[in-house]
């Protein structure tokens, strides 16, 4: 069973930080790049990072860079999105899923994904 949980999310003013945590199981953690996405209410989901199954990769889209961060602990079957200086339009509910190549995610399967909401 495909398993995918996020968490770390909440609420924040604008210039605040959050740190959110998607565990995924030993089997998909172990054979592919992560990534996160996010999806605003009204809009297309849309892709924020990715790292490569390694660890020693990184990607981000324009909107973000320089201000979040992606990593992951393999030992924990975790990848994590260090959120900082967050903006208005950085709320979302955020999700992760591996990827197997660009921005694509891997899998139809999403899971519940975390809330961020960011106050003006």
């Amino acid at each position: 069973q495909v398993q995918l949980v996020e968490s770390g999310g909440g609420l924040v003013q604008a210039g605040g930080s959050l740190r959110l945590s998607c565990a995924a199981s030993e089997h998909t953690f172990s054979r592919y790049a992560m990534g996160w996405f996010r999806q605003a209410p009204g809009k297309e989901r849309e892709f924020v990072a990715r790292i490569s199954w390694s660890g020693t990769i990184t990607y981000y889209t324009d909107s973000v860079k320089g201000r979040f961060t992606i990593s992951r602990d393999n030992a924990k079957n975790t990848v994590y999105l260090q959120m900082n200086s967050l903006k208005p339009e950085d709320t979302a509910v955020y999700y992760c899923n591996p990827i197997l190549v660009g921005d694509r995610p891997l899998y139809a399967y999403w899971g519940q994904g975390t809330q961020v909401t960011v106050s003006s």
